[in-house]
């Protein structure tokens, strides 16, 4: 395992934290452990309590929602330089999706009570980790608001496509004969 050293200038090497002062990384890297997941393992599970996220390493993480009647939904791959997990900065922390290695994955983990209360007794770095920490959360809105567009379109499309089947349908039916046989 990594020491607290180590573990700062991994901290340090990831996008995340590239900016962050050294001051505050050295203060999270209390915080932080080396972990490696496997092909396969779960990091987190929906409705577990959520106490960590993951920086991403090495590797990428599927994060899935359980489809009923179905296999799980992949909604994003998260990988190299990317976050995982807020569900533990906002109460009731509860894990909202499932995270699942996909291949070998390398991550730091942070624990989040741990990272909580740094903040709480420290305001200058929890202004400065929520600042970034932040900006993460709003990359991740857009990139669902992209995808929604990308899977649902502009409901104007909607309109359009109806017109369209509307016509093609009624081109599709056969002329009734008229009562006069013309």
């Amino acid at each position: 395992m990594a020491t607290i050293g180590g573990l700062d200038r991994l901290l340090a090497e990831h996008p995340f934290f590239n900016d962050m002062s050294e001051r505050a990384r050295g203060l999270i890297a209390g915080c932080a452990a080396n972990r490696v997941f496997h092909d396969g393992e779960y990091l987190m599970r929906e409705g577990e309590p959520s106490d960590t996220f993951f920086l991403v390493r090495h590797g990428a993480v599927a994060v899935e929602v359980n489809a009923p009647g179905g296999s799980p939904l992949v909604l994003e791959t998260l990988g190299d330089g990317d976050v995982l997990g807020w569900s533990w900065l906002v109460p009731p922390y509860r894990v909202q999706f499932d995270c699942r290695a996909v291949g070998l994955v390398r991550a730091l983990s942070i624990d989040g009570k741990c990272l909580r209360g740094k903040c709480e007794e420290d305001a200058s770095l929890g202004y400065e980790f929520l600042s970034h920490f932040v900006r993460v959360m709003a990359e991740r809105l857009t990139a669902t608001r992209l995808q929604m567009l990308d899977i649902y379109g502009h409901p104007s499309d909607y309109v359009e496509a109806q017109n369209r089947v509307a016509i093609e349908t009624a081109a599709m039916v056969p002329a009734k004969p008229s009562p006069n046989g013309d």
